[in-house]
């Protein structure tokens, strides 16, 4: 079972199940989840290189036996989980970003309302103050 002890002394599933509001760990626990991650995928990468080697080196084995090794049991499979494990960072960055976008056009906005509103014309029709000014009187019914 794969579980990290953060300082507080609760593990990563301890402290969701203990803060219902946070659906995340916290930064300290992400960061030891982080080296965790790194340490496995060296790990991952050196048995595979390894294999590699025991297969060039081998009576029975090729060099190209051996990169075909490395590619389909060390490389591939790494690249797909850090892929994979790198998502909810990568879904976080994007909201950030569409949050930070979202609060820079709102805040345009009121910039360019405060303008219009402390410039007397604001370029938009009937916004002067003053009635409006049509050459042509509304159309009636003659008694």
């Amino acid at each position: 079972m794969l579980a990290w002890v953060g300082t507080d002394g609760f593990s990563c599933f301890e402290y969701a199940a203990f803060h219902k509001a946070s659906t995340t760990p916290p930064t300290h626990l992400r960061l030891k989840l982080v080296v965790f991650i790194h340490l496995i995928v060296i790990g991952w990468l050196y048995v595979a290189v390894m294999m590699a080697v025991a297969e060039a080196t081998s009576t029975t084995g090729s060099v190209l036996g051996a990169i075909f090794t490395f590619l389909l049991y060390g490389l591939a499979p790494v690249a797909l989980v850090v892929y994979l494990m790198a998502t909810p960072g990568r879904r976080r960055a994007i909201r950030q970003r569409e949050a930070e976008a979202q609060e820079a056009a709102r805040l345009a906005a009121a910039a360019a309302a405060a303008e219009a509103a402390r410039s007397k014309d604001s370029g938009l029709p009937d916004q002067g103050g003053e009635a409006s000014a049509d050459p042509v009187p509304p159309v009636r019914k003659e008694p």
